[in-house]
């Protein structure tokens, strides 16, 4: 008896422009490219799109913006710890930006696929597959003090507000939120990851991964 397509498992692997295929119930390393995460990051969009601005706010902006900011709460902060901080939404790039009200309802169905891709992004970049306590607790200080700023800034949220959500931001240098486009915001992430991950350029731009 022949097999027909309603017979075969749902598909559970993304083609990603670089030609890879990642399978999002088993991601592999060898499967997550730096390229795919920045362009996908760059084209999603924080707060579901409810910012201001002629550009969306991405998550590729959002995560050069919380590397700054967890590199100045610790500026003795080792390089791959900064690169920890700038892949934090890695994932993200795969599975999209959903709003944290919406992974409630999922509950730990997202959970488990996020902490999945995450440890195979990580152990790409040459990360632990899990982070020290340590470190992952100030990237989340630092992911919540730009959320701050990204809600009272351009997603329309009341200082009093967003300081009871997010707490009370301790910075020590003003931020100033400007969503810039998606190539803009791709090469900001780019720029930060041959810094953190020491990738040279070639002089087309793309990086040689050796």
């Amino acid at each position: 008896m022949s097999r027909t397509r309603a017979d075969e498992p749902p598909r559970a692997w993304q083609r990603m422009l670089s030609g890879r295929r990642l399978d999002l119930l088993d991601p592999s390393p060898f499967d997550v490219e730096i390229e795919d995460i920045a362009h996908g990051l760059s084209r999603v969009a924080r707060w579901n799109g409810q910012t201001s601005g002629a550009w969306a706010y991405s998550v590729a902006q959002h995560s050069v913006l919380v590397e700054r900011i967890a590199t100045g709460i610790d500026d003795t902060l080792a390089r791959k710890w900064r690169l920890a901080a700038l892949l934090h939404d890695g994932p993200e790039y795969v599975i999209g930006d959903m709003i944290t009200p919406f992974k409630a309802i999922i509950g730990p169905d997202y959970k488990a696929v996020d902490k999945r891709l995450s440890a195979a992004i990580h152990i790409r970049f040459g990360l632990p597959a899990e982070l020290p306590a340590t470190v992952e607790k100030l990237i989340k200080r630092a992911d919540r003090i730009a959320a701050y700023f990204e809600a009272t800034q351009i997603a329309g949220f009341d200082p009093a507000e967003a300081r009871k959500i997010f707490g009370t931001p301790r910075v020590k240098t003003s931020i100033t939120i400007d969503p810039v486009g998606p190539e803009d915001a791709k090469e900001l992430y780019l720029k930060r990851f041959r810094l953190l991950a020491g990738v040279p350029a070639s002089k087309n731009g793309a990086m040689h991964d050796t």
